[in-house]
């Protein structure tokens, strides 16, 4: 039973990392938690929890940066300068996990999917911010649907990146759910350059944030050999379908999803 879960999980949580960019950690960090708290998955605590999320993400973000190198959509110079800021964080953030207890984690984490999900609701409403592209390394991209120029400082690119990695570090969310709104109302990318893009940096942050993670003992194995192949799968179906689908009403259903897991997240942290 606890491998048919898991395996489930892992397969939603690769679709949905891959087809909005976040990384997959926001669906399958949530759900083991509240899995391993109904007694469902032994052995969950915070820091295993973290642990088995970022080795999934390795693989979450190797297909996805696969899937979207074959349509071009990968901005590897971006992805680096991105890495260059998440990967010290990550470390920063791990270390930090250490100190959590599962209701402090639960508290926190709740804020931060709530967070997530309001940020997700309102980007739409937002009106995309010219002056990092005026101000810093500028990028033309074409493809059938149009010309785009995009760009950012990388002073602030490396900072914005640090306190996302720190956030994955931590939490074990992967970091895309916070790059993507940024590269998209700050930065002006391009969605489907956005979402190739915060994967091949999910995969890069995922390798440092997983050597982290196994050496302070974070990684409960055993769970890992259903989780990978279960997410590397759901990965190359989400890709599939960011090219063939609307994600807005995907993108509705997160918010949903992650406001409700959230509040109960704050719910049982709290009582």
């Amino acid at each position: 039973m606890e491998w048919l879960l898991l395996v489930v999980v892992g397969l939603f949580s690769g679709i949905v990392g891959s087809v909005v960019g976040l990384g997959g950690g926001v669906i399958l960090v949530p759900a083991i938690v509240y899995l391993g708290s109904i007694g469902w998955i032994d052995g969950i605590t915070p820091q295993t929890v973290v642990g088995l999320s970022v080795i999934m993400m390795i693989f979450v973000g190797l297909s996805s940066t696969i899937a979207y190198m074959k349509k071009k959509t990968v901005d590897f110079k971006s992805g680096f300068i991105f890495f260059a800021g998440s990967a010290p964080g990550t470390v920063v953030g791990a270390f930090v996990n250490r100190g959590l207890d599962l209701p402090s984690f639960q508290l926190y984490f709740g804020i931060m999917m709530v967070f997530l999900a309001l940020l997700l609701l309102v980007r739409k409403y937002l009106k995309p911010v010219e002056w990092f592209v005026k101000n810093g390394r500028k990028t033309t991209f074409e493809d059938a649907r149009g010309t785009y120029v995009y760009g950012y400082p990388i002073w602030f690119a490396v900072l914005l990146t640090f306190g996302i990695g720190f956030s994955s570090g931590l939490f074990g969310i992967g970091g895309g759910s916070m790059l993507v709104p940024a590269m998209l109302l700050l930065f002006l990318f391009p969605p489907h350059v956005a979402v190739g893009t915060s994967m091949f940096m999910v995969f890069l942050s995922a390798l440092v944030n997983s050597i982290t993670h196994i050496s302070l003992g974070n990684v409960p194995w055993l769970y890992t050999i259903p989780v990978i192949p279960a997410a590397y799968i759901g990965a190359k179906v989400g890709a599939y379908l960011n090219h063939r689908l609307n994600s807005d009403s995907l993108v509705i259903l997160l918010q949903i999803v992650l406001l409700l897991l959230g509040i109960r997240s704050i719910y049982d942290g709290l009582m």
